[in-house]
């Protein structure tokens, strides 16, 4: 007697990938709100990214109003001074006080079709696995937390820059460093030769995650983050100046959004709630 079960007919093939409904929604909406904001007028651009972009200067003034006269002091002498106050004006910074929502909302745009793309395949590629693991609601809470921590990382780098910061590259980092935490362990797709094919990814979200001192031990793990960080400070540095991207990459917002999702994976994680992690 065989053990194998017989079928019939031909046995169906395995997806090429699954994702959890919560990963393509949100895939399908920063595809959509960009392709809406490109069918709009100039002016309507300008008061969305107004209105939603992060100025990190406008925080600044929200809480110390007194840097606004020592910018408006160098206008004369210096030419960044200028462009800041220009960008002020253009973009009323003055108005409306903090914008906190701000901190968040900057993640729905973004500033080409290139941009949101790249920013999609990551989400694709990282989002399911950490969307098994915590679920929906905590995979977009986590989401909106790593954003905003790569909002506030760029704000503390450049707290007097009026220039809107948008994309959602820094939450999209966060889920690069959540699924870190767990897919390399033994029997994840990454594990090393014991791993699970990546058809069967599925299980990651049963895959204990070790403390983040254990991580930084594993030799697959700290690979990932070094040549995850080499690679984002060498195109977030050179990108513009090599013109492969029109504007500046706001490479210290997805450090800080990568440092989060490390930092604050144990919160999230609903495995370790049903006792399989640590």
């Amino acid at each position: 007697m065989t053990d194998s079960p017989i079928s019939d007919g031909p046995r169906p093939r395995e997806p090429m990938f699954s994702a959890p409904f919560v990963v393509v929604a949100l895939v399908v909406a920063l595809l959509a709100i960009h392709a809406v904001l490109t069918q709009s007028s100039v002016a309507t651009q300008d008061a969305v990214v107004r209105e939603l972009g992060f100025l990190p200067g406008r925080l600044t003034l929200s809480i110390w109003p007194d840097r606004l006269g020592e910018l408006l002091a160098r206008v004369n002498t210096d030419p960044s001074a200028l462009q800041q106050a220009m960008s002020i004006r253009h973009y009323r910074a003055l108005a409306g006080g903090a914008k906190l929502w701000t901190l968040l909302s900057y993640a729905a745009l973004h500033g080409s079709w290139a941009h949101v793309a790249l920013n999609s395949i990551w989400l694709i590629a990282f989002g399911p696995p950490v969307a098994r693991r915590f679920g929906s609601l905590r995979f977009l809470a986590f989401f909106a937390l790593t954003a905003a921590a790569g909002a506030l990382a760029h704000w503390a780098a450049y707290p007097m820059d009026f220039s809107p910061l948008i994309g959602a590259s820094a939450a999209v980092s966060g889920l690069m460093a959540a699924a870190t935490r767990f897919i390399f362990q033994p029997g994840a797709p990454l594990g090393g030769p014991q791993s699970l094919p990546l058809s069967a990814i599925e299980a990651d979200d049963e895959q204990p995650a070790p403390p983040l001192r254990e991580l930084l031990g594993q030799r697959r793990a700290v690979v990932f983050i070094v040549v995850w960080m080499t690679t984002n400070f060498v195109f977030g540095a050179g990108a513009q100046a090599l013109g492969a991207s029109e504007a500046p990459v706001a490479w210290i917002a997805h450090l800080g959004g990568f440092a989060a999702g490390l930092l604050t994976f144990p919160l999230f994680d609903r495995a370790r709630r049903r006792g399989h992690g640590r």
